[in-house]
């Protein structure tokens, strides 16, 4: 997906979609919020955020509050959400920008950041 997100002309880039995401996932308490640049590693995307909820209820909210903050304003909906805040794990595929919204034991399982570890991170919030 190019930078400009919006079709017919609209001004979000995909930082700023990025940046929008980890807030709205800061806003319902996410932890260990990581916004990674793998775009020097892969072809499917610019940006992995991860970030960690403590219950199914949390994660809930945070896909629930992630899908409010990417409708406002330019409005940018997932091009898929896999997985269920009941199985511990749900993606969501902005194009250029992939979420993935863990509970503690599935982000420690899948361990993404050490799968990227050579990816920048532009952002890590606890």
């Amino acid at each position: 997906m190019p930078a400009n997100l919006q079709p017919g002309g609209g001004s979000l880039n995909t930082l700023d979609l990025a940046h929008r995401i980890v807030d709205a996932i800061l806003d319902k308490k996410g932890m260990d919020v990581v916004l990674m640049d793998i775009r020097a590693r892969a072809t499917f995307a610019d940006y992995f955020i991860i970030c960690t909820g403590a219950s199914e209820r949390q994660l809930k909210a945070i896909v629930e509050g992630i899908a409010e903050a990417t409708a406002q304003g330019d409005r940018v909906d997932p091009a898929r959400v896999e997985g269920d805040p009941a199985s511990g794990w749900v993606l969501m595929d902005y194009g250029d920008i992939i979420v993935h919204i863990f509970a503690p034991p599935q982000r420690r399982y899948y361990d993404l950041e050490s799968l990227w570890r050579g990816a920048p991170i532009l952002v890590r919030a606890q």
